[in-house]
């Protein structure tokens, strides 16, 4: 047998980064290789398992999904190669490295029409089994990063760059809603008015997990063609060549051990809702061609500013697929319903928007969010932002806001029971004193208005 050398563990790698992240199956017939790799692995990677046979092997493809293959060539009855092979047309096609004692041209030429994406000949040392390894999920990182960056880019999405800003009772509610749901594995199904900030809430939900470090992938599924869509989701599987098949990995597999958000779920097609209806339940996916399911470890957020139960009477949604995401229902309330969030919300845009288009801010004072707060805001949050931003390439605010009267710049340092008494007031006299309806647009009950009242008047 050949034997390693160098049993103790070296240095982390300098190919390191997402190392800790990663899945690496040892395939070898020979116990004491595998046991040697799995030993300077586990303290490294996030999971290492191993089997003896190629048979074993194919086993644990099916129940479970991993990065990396290390895989020994020479095993009784078939060779490393030909199992590879067999496994590529089946729909398997993580990196493989391959362990052989022979580096001839023909081995290697043969490896690389498999797909073996990295050698370590025999007998090796343990820095280079965890510099091969670090360099495949260096690799299969910045593939995925590399997909996700162009599919965000293609969809115009500024989502990632916004936070989820208020002090009303109604976004207090929701922070909580989310911190207790943060842990879980249960579908979260945002609901409320287009611009309300569902996205925002929802990467809020994902920076709150534990799945944070891991991939959050947006997707809108009214812009994706009904014809493209199963192949964007799922991924496919084509022949590239006598008995080669190539994949291209769709979006369900790059948000592996992520957060996959379906915005405007409504929109998917019926096809598709029974598909992902067996996704959510069986936690694995069948990529387009392929004859393997592939596990995935996904955390689903769902978004629709549809009425559901509408669709599923209509026909238009599978009523199985509508109960199985509403288990956790977050109703994002209108901007009109938290008056009070105003202020934080358009200082927050009026320093980001300057700050990005290199212009000067404009002066914020207390007229102008007067008139901020009396507007219903049909577009919501959304609206607002657009509106700041047109104010500021413009240099002034439009003539509906605008103030005549220069009145007090209103500054972000305010203490939150100031910002709290100024908006509750200005959306008072917004509503010409009527308290039940201050109440209504700020999100509070009407006992909350009558006590700061009669707080702040004694």
């Amino acid at each position: 047998m050949n034997t390693p050398t160098n049993l103790s563990v070296p240095e982390q790698s300098e190919f390191g980064i997402g190392l800790a992240q990663a899945s690496v199956l040892v395939v070898d017939d020979e116990p004491g290789i595998r046991n040697f790799i799995v030993k300077i692995l586990g303290p490294m990677v996030g999971r290492v398992e191993q089997a003896d046979s190629a048979a074993n092997a194919s086993k644990l493809l099916d129940a479970n999904h991993f990065d990396i293959v290390i895989l020994d060539n020479i095993m009784p009855g078939t060779t490393g190669l030909e199992w590879l092979r067999e496994q590529r047309k089946l729909g398997f096609f993580a990196d493989v490295i391959l362990i052989t004692a022979f580096a001839d041209m023909d081995t290697a030429i043969e490896a690389m029409r498999a797909g073996v994406v990295d050698f370590v000949l025999k007998p090796f040392r343990s820095n280079q089994i965890i510099n091969a390894v670090a360099r495949c999920v260096d690799r299969v990182n910045l593939r995925r990063e590399n997909y996700l960056l162009k599919f965000e880019l293609a969809s115009g999405n500024t989502a990632a760059r916004e936070r989820m800003l208020g002090s009303s009772s109604a976004l207090q509610d929701i922070r909580n809603t989310l911190e207790r749901a943060a842990p879980l594995m249960t579908p979260v199904m945002f609901t409320g008015e287009t611009g309300t900030g569902k996205e925002i809430a929802a990467r809020a939900l994902h920076a709150m997990s534990e799945r944070a470090g891991k991939p959050f992938v947006p997707i809108n599924c009214a812009t994706i063609s009904p014809d493209v869509i199963e192949n964007e989701l799922f991924g496919f599987v084509h022949d590239s060549g006598p008995n080669q098949r190539a994949r291209q990995d769709g979006l369900f597999l790059n948000a592996n051990g992520g957060t996959l958000y379906l915005d405007e779920i409504a929109e998917l097609p019926l096809s598709i809702q029974a598909a992902l209806l067996r996704v959510i339940e069986h936690r694995k996916i069948r990529p387009v061609g392929s004859l393997r399911e592939v596990p995935l470890d996904l955390r689903f957020i769902f978004a629709t500013n549809a009425d559901l139960e509408k669709a599923v009477a209509e026909g238009r949604f599978r009523e199985d697929l509508y109960h199985r995401i509403k288990v956790l229902k977050i109703e994002m309330p209108a901007l009109r319903k938290r008056a009070m969030d105003i202020k934080e919300l358009t200082l927050m845009f009026i320093q980001q928007i300057s700050r990005a288009l290199g212009i000067e801010p404009l002066p914020l004072n207390e007229g102008v969010l007067l008139n901020l707060s009396r507007y219903d805001w049909p577009g919501n949050v959304r609206e607002l932002r657009n509106v700041v931003e047109q104010s500021l390439i413009q240099g002034e605010w439009p003539a509906e806001f605008a103030s005549s009267e220069p009145g007090k710049e209103v500054e972000a340092v305010d203490s939150l029971q100031e910002v709290e008494r100024r908006h509750i007031l200005t959306v008072l006299e917004a509503c010409n004193g009527n308290r039940a309806e201050a109440a209504r647009r700020l999100g509070v009950s009407r006992k909350t208005i009558d006590r700061k009242c009669a707080m702040w008047n004694g």
